[in-house]
C-alpha cells in the first residue's frame, strides 16, 4: 500500500512536471482551417493558426480530425513573424475520403493565450476550430471561401470598431455570416464563454460580413467567432468557424473614417475606377490598404496613394474587368484605414460591392414560316458562357434593364422557351415545340448567355415578326342555335395570303375537319370546297345543348399530281358554358380553346315573359355570377366572347356566341362551421360540451350534428341533433370518459357544414388503490381492493415483501388479497410490501396500461392505523 506521504511527493511531482507543459502551451491567439478540392473525394487542408511569439510553445505539427474516424498529423509548411508578438502559421494536408457525406473537420490545441477576458481560465483552455465539409456529387466541387483579412485586430474603448473577413469564394457561390462561440475541448463550445461587453451593439452583419462592436467598454484581450457559410442553389453546401483575437486599448486616439463607395455593376471588359478618402480627425498619416476577391484573382489592378498628408489620404482603385471575371455573385473589395498614431494605431475598415455583368448578345435576326420562327444571333462576347437562353412574348413590350438586371422579369410577358448548350450554338428553330405557333400574332424574341455558375447576361434588344400567312385563319366558331340534335355552328376564317404560289400554284381546296371536345382529339373530314373566296360554312344537326366542338381547315395545294397541305392549320373550339345553381344566384364559367385572344365576354339572360335574351354584365375572365334571383325559378344564359388577332386585316372583334344553358337556384352552399370545446368532468363522470358560431352565420343555421367516437383513430359517428338555439350537451360516455368530438350546423335546406376540427379528450382515470388493509378476519378491511373504478379491462399486479420476493399476483381488477402468501397460503408478516401494477384501461388508442406503484401496509390488531386512504 502507498502511504499518505508517498502519495503527497507523488502529486508534488506532478504539478511540478505540469507547470513547464502549460507554459509551453498557452500560445493560441486565432486560425481557421479552409480546403480545395483536388480530386472526387480528396481535399488539401490548408490550417492557419496565429500565435504569442513570446511563448516558448511552437508547433511544426498539428494534428487534424478528419471527421471520418480518423487523424492525421500536418507539417507547417510557412511561418511568419508579425507585428506585436504574433506568428502565423500555415499547414496543410491532404486526405481522401470514404464518399459522399458531411464531415467535421477540427483541429484542437492546448492552449489559449492567458488573460482573455471573455473566456473563463483561458489559459487552461484548450484551442479548437472547425469547419464543415460536405460531399455531395449532386452540387458539384466545392472549395471553402478564403478569407484574406487576418483575425487579429485592435479595438480601443468607447470607439466604433470594425473588421471584415475579406471572405472570397472562388466557386461563386454565395457567402452568409453569424457569430458564434469560440470552440474549446473536443471542439465543443467553451462553457461560459460570453460575448465582449459593449455599450451599444456587437454583431456581425449577415450579408457583408462586417464585424461590428459598437463600441468596446473594457481594455482587454478578447476572442470571438464568426460562421462563415457558403450557399449554392438555395442549398447551405458548407462551413468555416473562424476564431479571431481582438486586443482592446484606452487610448485617447480616434480611428480613422472613410468616405462609402456605392456598389458597383461594370459590363465585362469596361474599366472600374474608384476614387478613395479617408480622414483621421487626430490629423495622424493613414496607410490605405485594399483586399477582397479582386485583388486575389487579377494581379493587374491598380491600387494607389495618390495624395498622403496629415488627416487625409486619397487612393485610386482601378480594375480593368474581363469576361473571365462574369459570375452570379458580386466581388467584395474591403478598404482598410490604418492611422500611424504614436499612442495607439487604430483602424477602420470599408467595403464596396462589384458586379461583372456579360453584355448582351447582339444582332437578333428573326425569319418567319407559316407555323415557326427562326432565331439567331452573333456570339456572346464572352466566349465563357455556358449557353443562352431564348425568351419569346406574344406583341412587343418596351423593356430596358436595371442597372445590374439580368435576365428578363416575369412581369414583362416573356417566357423562356429554350436552353442552347455551347458558346457557338445561335441559332434555334421555334416551332412551339413541334406544335406550331399560332398564325394571328406578332411574336417577339429576346436573348441572354449564362454561365456555368447560373449568372446571366444583360438581356439583348427586342425583336418581332409576324409568321407568313399562307394558311387560313380560323376566326368564328359560334353557337347558331342550341339543340340536342338540331343544333347550328357557324365557321369563318381569313383566306390565305402570301403562300409560296411557285411551289404552290393551285388549284386549291378547303377541307372543314370536326371533333367533338375542347382540345380536338378526334378530328374528322365533315365538308370541303374549292373556291378560296368562301370562308364561312355553317355546320347543321349538332347537339350543340351538350357538347363541346373543335373545327380546323386544312388548305391544301389541289393540283393534279401535286396535291400537298399547306402549312399546319390551327384549330378553334365553341365557347362552352356551364352552371352550378346556388343561394338565390346561379355562377356561370365556360370553357374555349381558340388560338385569338378574347378580350371580355358579355352574359346574356333570357327574359321569362318575352323569351329574348339581353345582356346582364361583362365578364373579363371566365366566370360570373347572377344574384338576387329567387329559388325554384329556372333562367337561361348564353355567353358572347369579344376578341382579336393582333395583325392587320382580320376581322375586328371577333364574336362568338356559346349554346343556352338553364338553370334553377337553390341554397347549396352550406352554413359556417362551428367551433368546439370539450371538458372532462371526472368525478362526475361526463363530458361537458361547448359550441359557438359568429354571429353572422346564426341566421342561416336550422341546427346542429354532435358526432362523437371513444377512440383516436375512429371516424366519429352521429350522437346527437340540437335546435339551433342549444349551444351544450353533457356527454355521459359508456366506454370511457376519452373520446372524440366534432360539430356540424345544418341550415334550412338541409345542408350541412364541414365538421369541427375533432377535439380529443383522454384524462380522467378511476383505478386507485389503498396504502393499508387489516386482515384479520373482523369483516371490516379484510381484503387489498380497489376503490369503487370503471373503465378498466383487466390488471398486472405484482406485490413484493421488503427482501423483493413476490408474495402475491393477479390480473383482477378487484384483487381480493387476504394477505396470503401465494406460495405457501400463509398469512405473511405485517408490515410493508411493494406493488407494481399495471392497469389496462380504456383510453383513446384503446386497451392501454398504466402503470402504478406504491407501498401497502398490512396490520393483524385490532388497532388500525388512521392513514386508510385509497
Amino acid at each position: 500500500m502507498m502511504n499518505l506521504k508517498t502519495k503527497h511527493i507523488i502529486i508534488l511531482i506532478f504539478i511540478a512536471l505540469l507547470i513547464p507543459i502549460q507554459l509551453l502551451a498557452t500560445h493560441n491567439r486565432a486560425g481557421e482551417i479552409t480546403y480545395r478540392q483536388i480530386g472526387p473525394l480528396t481535399y488539401e487542408i490548408t490550417l492557419v493558426t496565429y500565435t504569442y511569439t513570446l511563448s516558448p510553445a511552437d508547433r511544426p505539427q498539428l494534428q487534424i480530425q478528419w471527421g471520418d474516424g480518423t487523424t492525421s498529423i500536418v507539417d507547417r509548411i510557412e511561418k511568419i513573424q508579425l507585428p506585436n508578438y504574433y506568428q502565423r502559421n500555415t499547414y496543410k494536408g491532404i486526405h481522401t475520403y470514404p464518399g459522399p457525406g458531411t464531415y467535421q473537420i477540427v483541429m484542437e490545441d492546448p492552449n489559449r493565450n492567458d488573460g482573455i477576458l471573455n473566456i473563463p481560465g483561458s489559459v487552461n483552455i484548450p484551442f479548437a476550430i472547425k469547419t464543415i465539409l460536405q460531399i455531395n456529387p449532386t452540387l458539384g466541387n466545392n472549395n471553402t471561401p478564403v478569407l484574406l483579412n487576418p483575425p487579429i485586430d485592435k479595438a480601443a474603448v468607447g470607439k466604433l470598431f470594425i473588421h471584415n473577413p475579406a471572405a472570397f469564394d472562388p466557386d461563386g457561390d454565395s457567402l452568409s455570416y453569424e457569430l458564434t462561440v469560440c470552440l474549446g475541448a473536443n471542439g465543443e463550445p467553451i462553457p461560459g464563454y460570453t460575448y465582449p461587453p459593449a455599450s451599444h451593439d456587437f454583431y456581425v452583419n449577415p450579408i457583408s460580413g462586417d464585424l461590428v462592436w459598437n463600441t468596446p467598454t473594457q481594455p482587454g484581450k478578447y476572442n470571438v467567432a464568426m460562421l462563415i457559410e457558403e450557399w449554392r442553389d438555395g442549398i447551405k453546401i458548407g462551413k468555416i468557424e473562424r476564431d479571431m483575437q481582438i486586443e482592446v486599448y484606452e487610448t485617447n486616439n480616434k480611428p480613422p473614417t472613410i468616405d462609402s463607395i456605392p456598389d458597383i455593376c461594370v459590363e465585362a471588359g469596361d474599366t472600374v475606377e474608384v476614387e478613395i478618402n479617408a480622414y483621421d480627425p487626430d490629423n495622424n498619416i493613414i496607410t490605405l490598404t485594399g483586399s477582397g476577391g479582386p485583388f486575389y484573382i487579377d494581379s493587374t489592378i491598380v491600387f494607389n496613394t495618390e495624395t498622403q498628408e496629415p488627416g487625409h489620404t486619397k487612393a485610386k482603385f482601378k480594375w480593368i474587368t474581363k469576361c473571365k471575371y462574369v459570375r452570379e455573385q458580386p466581388y467584395q473589395v474591403v478598404i482598410k484605414a490604418n492611422d500611424n498614431d504614436d499612442d495607439l494605431a487604430l483602424t477602420n475598415t470599408m467595403t464596396f460591392n462589384i458586379k461583372v455583368v456579360s453584355p448582351a448578345p447582339q444582332n437578333i435576326q428573326l425569319v418567319p414560316g407559316n407555323s415557326s420562327i427562326g432565331v439567331s444571333w452573333n456570339h456572346c462576347i464572352c466566349n465563357n458562357a455556358k449557353g443562352y437562353y431564348i425568351f419569346r412574348r406574344k406583341g412587343s413590350y418596351d423593356y430596358t434593364h436595371g442597372a445590374c438586371e439580368t435576365g428578363i422579369p416575369a412581369y414583362t410577358g416573356y417566357q423562356k422557351i429554350a436552353t442552347l448548350l455551347g458558346w457557338d450554338n445561335t441559332s434555334y428553330i421555334d416551332d412551339n415545340n413541334g406544335l406550331g405557333l399560332d398564325q394571328g400574332y406578332t411574336y417577339c424574341y429576346r436573348v441572354d448567355a449564362f454561365f456555368k455558375d447560373s449568372a446571366e447576361s444583360y438581356i439583348s434588344e427586342e425583336q418581332c415578326t409576324e409568321l407568313i400567312r399562307g394558311i387560313p385563319i380560323i376566326t368564328n366558331v359560334s353557337v347558331m342555335s342550341t339543340s340536342t340534335d338540331t343544333g347550328k355552328v357557324y365557321i369563318a376564317w381569313a383566306k390565305p395570303q402570301d403562300y409560296d404560289t411557285v411551289n404552290a400554284p393551285g388549284p386549291y381546296e378547303y377541307i372543314i375537319y370536326r371533333s367533338e371536345g375542347l382540345h380536338g382529339l378526334n378530328f374528322m373530314p365533315i365538308d370541303s370546297f374549292f373556291d378560296i373566296n368562301d370562308t364561312t360554312y355553317i355546320d347543321s344537326n349538332l347537339n350543340t345543348k351538350d357538347n363541346i366542338y373543335s373545327y380546323k381547315i386544312e388548305f391544301y395545294n389541289n393540283q393534279s399530281g401535286n396535291r400537298f397541305l399547306i402549312g399546319t392549320p390551327e384549330m378553334a373550339s365553341s365557347v362552352y358554358l356551364n352552371t352550378t345553381a346556388q343561394d338565390n344566384s346561379i355562377k356561370l364559367y365556360w370553357q374555349k380553346n381558340v388560338p385569338w385572344q378574347d378580350t371580355a365576354f358579355v352574359i346574356y339572360k333570357q327574359d321569362n315573359n318575352t323569351l329574348t335574351f339581353d345582356s346582364i354584365g361583362i365578364s373579363y375572365n371566365t366566370t360570373y355570377i347572377d344574384t338576387g334571383l329567387k329559388n325554384g325559378t329556372q333562367y337561361c344564359y348564353k355567353i358572347k366572347s369579344i376578341g382579336k388577332y393582333d395583325i392587320d386585316n382580320i376581322i375586328y372583334p371577333i364574336i362568338n356566341f356559346s349554346e343556352y344553358k338553364c338553370d334553377i337556384p337553390q341554397d347549396t352552399i352550406p352554413p359556417c362551421t362551428p367551433t368546439l370545446q370539450v371538458t372532462s368532468h371526472c368525478s362526475e363522470e361526463y363530458n361537458e360540451i361547448h359550441w359557438q358560431v359568429a354571429d353572422s352565420c346564426k341566421n342561416d343555421i336550422t341546427g346542429f350534428n354532435l358526432y362523437y367516437s371513444p377512440y383516436l383513430n375512429e371516424e366519429t359517428q352521429l350522437l346527437h341533433q340540437f335546435a339551433s338555439n342549444q349551444y351544450s350537451y353533457n356527454h355521459i360516455p359508456t366506454i370511457s370518459m376519452a373520446g372524440c368530438y366534432q360539430i356540424s350546423a345544418i341550415d334550412s335546406a338541409g345542408n350541412e357544414s364541414k365538421k369541427s376540427a375533432k377535439v380529443c379528450i383522454d384524462s380522467c382515470t378511476y383505478y386507485q388503490l389503498p396504502n393499508v388493509f387489516t386482515p384479520n378476519g373482523d369483516g371490516q378491511n379484510d381484503y387489498f381492493r380497489p376503490a369503487p373504478y370503471k373503465f378498466v379491462d383487466h390488471i398486472d399486479l405484482k406485490i413484493y415483501n421488503r427482501w423483493g420476493n413476490l408474495v402475491y399476483k393477479t390480473q383482477n381488477p378487484d384483487i381480493m388479497w387476504d394477505g396470503r402468501d401465494m406460495n405457501s397460503h400463509k398469512k405473511v408478516s405485517p408490515g410493508v410490501y411493494y406493488y407494481v401494477c399495471d392497469v389496462y384501461e380504456y383510453r383513446l388508442t384503446g386497451i392501454v396500461p398504466r402503470i402504478i406503484t406504491g407501498f401497502v401496509q398490512i396490520f393483524y390488531s385490532t388497532e388500525k392505523s388512521q392513514n386508510n386512504a385509497p
